[in-house]
């Protein structure tokens, strides 16, 4: 049983709760941001948390809190909690309303911890298929909790055998998938998009350690060309790197590539001597 923060007091999670006149619940305004820890160390928390003030910012949502106070309580709740490894979810809610439209002046801030769980091991030795949809997020610069284009792109993933959906523009740009980051490879070359994603903590350590080896490049990564590239991985707080072997019907791998497992060592260093 865990123990979670909740507007300034910490509580068990099953009497957590907030009052039905919250924005977030209302009209979904909030914004939060994810992070696990390794060895019982959140895993880059100060980005996060830098991560979040900015998604609040982009929707106006008040963040009266600072990056010192939201750490020191994320560090004391995982005190608090006996978990070997955990996950971290923090959010913001638009707090209050008195016409059910209109964010009030106070804010709510919770935390949430809970027990990591870790992934079948096969989607890293065989790797993963995914699927694409036609999907535009509103801000997508802001993570916030406005998931229901995700849900249904991730249901329908699920329903062909894919783990993931990576949403497609208007202009046949792929870029992100519902709760992780694209990369694909082409020879030597990395490329991951730049534009109209949502800069992933673990993507941005990816694209440091990968940069040491390899050619990496911020770049589109056409749909209709899916055939000039070699290989495909996912990036994500809690999936790592995941290598991909099938998207839709127009790629397939017979096995995760060179790249891809090196570039998964080098992460798994990292995270090792964290």
């Amino acid at each position: 049983m865990a123990v979670y923060y909740i507007d300034g007091e910490f509580v068990d999670s099953t009497q957590a709760a907030l009052p039905l006149s919250d924005m977030a619940i209302l009209r979904g305004y909030a914004v939060f941001d994810y992070l696990r820890t390794y060895d019982g160390t959140p895993f880059h928390l100060h980005e996060h948390l830098q991560r979040l003030q900015k998604s609040a910012a982009l929707l106006h949502l008040d963040c009266p809190w600072s990056l010192e106070y939201m750490e020191e309580k994320v560090l004391e709740l995982l005190r608090k909690n006996t978990f070997a490894e955990a996950t971290v979810r923090l959010l913001i809610t638009g707090g209050d309303s008195i016409d059910s439209i209109t964010p009030g002046s106070d804010p709510r801030l919770i935390i949430m911890v809970a027990e990591m769980k870790p992934f079948p091991s096969d989607w890293y030795t065989d790797g993963v298929k995914i699927i694409t949809a036609k999907v535009n997020r509103y801000i997508p610069g802001s993570k916030s909790t406005s998931y229901i284009p995700a849900i249904v792109a991730l249901r329908k993933a699920r329903q062909q055998g894919a783990v993931e959906s990576i949403y497609v523009n208007e202009h046949g740009q792929m870029l992100e998938g519902t709760t992780s980051n694209l990369f694909a490879v082409s020879g030597e070359q990395i490329l991951t998009p730049a534009i109209d994603i949502l800069p992933g903590i673990t993507r941005d350590v990816v694209m440091r350690l990968a940069a040491e080896e390899y050619s990496v490049e911020c770049a589109e990564i056409r749909r209709d060309s899916i055939d000039r590239y070699t290989e495909f991985f996912l990036t994500s707080s809690n999936k790592e790197v995941v290598p991909v072997v099938g998207i839709d019907e127009d790629f397939h791998a017979a096995e995760p590539g060179p790249v891809t497992r090196r570039i998964m060592e080098l992460f798994r260093r990292y995270t090792q001597s964290w």
